[in-house]
């Protein structure tokens, strides 16, 4: 049996090994960073999506457009997830974390074909990480919780270049007193979670439409126009079982000889129904807000007692009247008591553009706090709900954090010199994995130069100049293509957009270099087994 082979991956698998692999590999990162790369900057062109449903999403979001993409390859995919991450995270400059990426891909690619082994690469790559995170926050700027004209301008810079820039100022405004309502001191400090922020989208109207309200909007009207629509002094009922009649859960047969038994039957799922609202009359509600279906029957009583209701609400738009209202989600119509119910000074059914919808006003809580959207079709709103995601992020880290940068390429073309100095320090082939890495910086000015019409070399050496001679703000006015001090132009972006984009980046791609075989399962193969490329054994 001596030279007999044996199989122990399954037919058809495929296994791509060393070079070949990591090639493969950084091919795939590249090509991801390429297809956001013209769209990062206020000059960014726009990537129009469609889904199989036919589907149209129009938009320049890095995050967005590689969430709609629908990619196969899997270190494509580790890209995707650094952009993932910097939108959880940050919020904005997601296109940015996907491009520097790519690029630390592409440079670590001319060192392996050096022989620089990839162990010594991504060595270095931790080591310049480390030493970029250090340098840009030596660069950042301090900013209060009350400069409200400086988180101003931080939401302008998110929201520049997402087609909303003719109403920017106001956006930037709605943006700021938004997020300050919702931000409050906590043990472990300032924290702004705007998820406590919605966000209702209307087609029509003109975007300058828009507008802040301190309380909840829901996209939904009363459920019986004989109902009031107002309630003053509201006391909030909030349920996620539905008001109506239950059927069985298994298939039932009843069999009715005459038309007593009939009656009996349907007086029956009457005092059924009845005895629920009467539960909630009990309680002393005046307001319903519902997850599932009210019966028709329900809503008669419910209106004649002058409650105001409204079914069908989404899941999280009962978890937010909770929290604003105090009021506890019942999953059992028989277990209410009045310490279950909210409060609000208000609860009103208003018409927004032809649209009816319920207002909760004077909530309990002041994190209460909705933003009604306005664009003149529904692709220009779905944009501008981007910009307004991104802007709420954004001015939030900042309120957390305290701490800015210059925007405009300027603190990568720092990075880029600081860190070239930091490498020529060191000694052993880590200093060429760090070198590159500083390189790799390059990439965010040069591509702002290229999506402005502008020579990207001509810009970069003027950058570079300029911060030779200890001007570290200094970037590029994308609408006039002159090297400016970026800060005193409005360019301003949190501190955490650019660590958290150099830390994922980094871990992105040592990631990536650090795996030098790749196999791929057989696609007619249904195990889930590990798999191992074939091998002879002598025996």
């Amino acid at each position: 049996m001596a030279g007999q082979p044996i199989y122990i991956l399954a037919d058809g698998s495929q296994v791509t090994r060393g070079r070949d692999a990591q090639s493969n590999n950084i091919l795939a990162g590249k090509a991801v960073a390429n297809a956001v790369r013209t769209t990062l900057g206020p000059k960014g062109m726009d990537k129009m999506l469609v889904d199989s449903m036919g589907d149209v999403v129009i938009t320049n979001d890095g995050a967005t457009i590689l969430k709609e993409m629908d990619i196969e390859h899997p270190t494509a995919k580790m890209i995707v997830e650094v952009a993932k991450t910097q939108d959880d995270e940050v919020g904005d400059g997601t296109t940015t974390a996907a491009v520097l990426a790519g690029e630390f891909l592409s440079k670590a690619e001319e060192l392996l074909k050096k022989g620089v082994h990839p162990t010594i690469i991504a060595t270095g790559y931790r080591q310049a990480s480390k030493k970029a995170v250090e340098i840009v926050k030596s660069i950042s700027i301090d900013i209060s919780r009350d400069d409200t004209e400086a988180l101003k301008k931080v939401a302008n810079t998110a929201i520049t270049g997402k087609g909303a820039e003719s109403h920017k100022e106001m956006l930037a405004e709605l943006t700021v007193e938004a997020v300050s309502l919702i931000g409050e001191e906590t043990d472990d400090g300032y924290v702004a979670d705007v998820s406590d922020i919605k966000i209702e989208k209307q087609a029509g109207e003109s975007v300058g439409e828009s507008k802040l309200v301190k309380g909840l909007v829901l996209d939904k009207a009363r459920t019986h126009p004989n109902m009031p629509e107002k309630i003053e002094d509201a006391k909030i009922l909030v349920l996620s079982v539905p008001v109506e009649f239950k059927k069985t859960e298994m298939d039932a047969e009843i069999k009715i000889s005459s038309p007593d038994q009939m009656q009996m039957f349907l007086d029956q799922e009457e005092k059924m129904v009845k005895q629920m609202t009467d539960k909630i009359l009990d309680s002393g509600a005046n307001v319903v807000f519902c997850q599932k279906g009210i019966d028709d029957l329900a809503q008669y009583y419910l209106e004649k007692a002058g409650i105001y209701a409204a079914k069908r609400l989404k899941k999280s738009d009962l978890d937010r009247i909770c929290e604003a209202t105090g009021a506890t989600n019942i999953q059992d119509i028989d277990e209410i008591t009045a310490n279950d119910l909210g409060s609000a000074n208000l609860v009103e059914e208003r018409d927004i553009k032809g649209n009816k919808m319920t207002y909760v006003m004077g909530c309990r809580e002041k994190k209460a706090v909705s933003i009604i959207l306005h664009g003149g079709t529904q692709h220009v709103v779905d944009s501008l709900q981007h910009a307004i995601d991104d802007a709420l992020h954004v001015v939030a880290v900042a309120l957390e954090d305290g701490k800015v940068v210059a925007g405009g390429g300027s603190p990568e073309v720092e990075l880029s010199m600081r860190l070239g100095e930091y490498a020529s320090s060191l000694s052993g082939r880590e200093q060429l994995a760090v070198a590159k890495f500083a390189e790799a910086f390059e990439v965010i000015p040069e591509t702002l130069a290229e999506n402005s019409g502008y020579d990207p070399i001509n810009k970069l050496v003027e950058l570079r100049s300029k911060h030779e001679e200890g001007n570290k703000r200094m970037g590029l006015n994308v609408y006039t293509g002159e090297i400016v001090d970026m800060w005193e132009n409005d360019v301003i972006e949190p501190l955490r957009a650019k660590t958290q984009a150099i830390n994922a980046g980094t871990e992105a791609a040592v990631m990536v270099l650090r795996i030098d075989d790749v196999v791929a399962a057989s696609p007619h193969s249904n195990q889930a087994a590990p798999e191992m490329p074939d091998m002879d054994m002598d025996m």
